[in-house]
């Protein structure tokens, strides 16, 4: 393996279930950096509530945020972004009146969901990415379902219950293909790890593409490799596997 990139997803492989970076995660990092390696969070989280712990691993290259849907550069300068259209919010927001279920959401404004309401029209905010988390499971298919039939829409998941919708073709691979173009690589030098359905397509396209042993089953299914869970270091360990082989 040629691995000049690393693409790590946050909740469920990064941190664990305290939103924590592991010493043992945080020193796998910093070892692959002194390698010159470029470490890229890409996360389905905005900037809001990632710049942390990005700032206590060391700024990287880049950020990838909100699945794709905005890039920073090394001085969290946004680089890229391609929001959300807001008649597809419409027919979103129509969908959560429809079934009463909870929603959150990703703006240029802030966070909001259920519990923490807009102030304004929902038309005056810039819109990133809309997401809902339905417990009930029949509930959760039947709004799947009514989902995936908009072609304009990019549809994954952070966890088994929740739903998260971004415009079509942004995801993390189309971003790290970006980043890749910018930093002179391949995505045959990348290698990604996650664990939910916003991760596979990074998997998919990396050259070394790893799952974390809590993964989703499809999201191992389509990995090179599983390395250990979440709150065992998994990161950790797909690290040093890479820089094994480049000893």
């Amino acid at each position: 393996m040629d691995i000049k990139l690393i693409a790590l997803d946050m909740d469920g492989t990064l941190v664990n279930h305290e939103g924590e970076v592991s010493p043992e995660n945080a020193q796998a990092i910093q070892r692959a950096k002194e390698k010159g390696i470029h470490v890229v969070l890409s996360t389905g989280r905005s900037l809001f509530t990632c710049r942390d712990i990005s700032d206590e691993l060391g700024r990287s290259s880049y950020l990838v945020t909100v699945n794709g849907g905005e890039i920073y550069d090394h001085e969290y300068k946004l680089v890229d972004s391609i929001p959300l259209d807001l008649d597809l919010v419409k027919q979103l927001w129509k969908l959560k009146e429809e079934h009463d279920v909870y929603f959150w959401s990703s703006t240029s404004q802030g966070l909001f969901n259920t519990n923490k309401p807009f102030d304004q029209d929902i038309g005056t905010y810039n819109w990133l990415k809309f997401g809902f988390d339905i417990q009930d499971e029949d509930v959760r298919k039947v709004m799947m379902d009514e989902l995936v039939k908009n072609e304009a829409l990019e549809i994954t998941n952070s966890s088994p219950t929740n739903i998260e919708i971004n415009p079509a073709g942004v995801n993390k691979a189309a971003a790290l293909v970006k980043v890749c173009q910018w930093l002179d690589l391949s995505m045959e030098q990348v290698m990604s790890v996650g664990d939910s359905m916003n991760d596979i397509a990074m998997i998919r396209e990396a050259g070394f593409g790893v799952a974390m042993g809590n993964a989703q089953e499809a999201v191992k299914e389509a990995a090179d490799w599983v390395t250990g869970i979440n709150t065992d270091h998994g990161v950790a360990q797909a690290i040093d596997r890479v820089l094994s082989e480049m000893e």
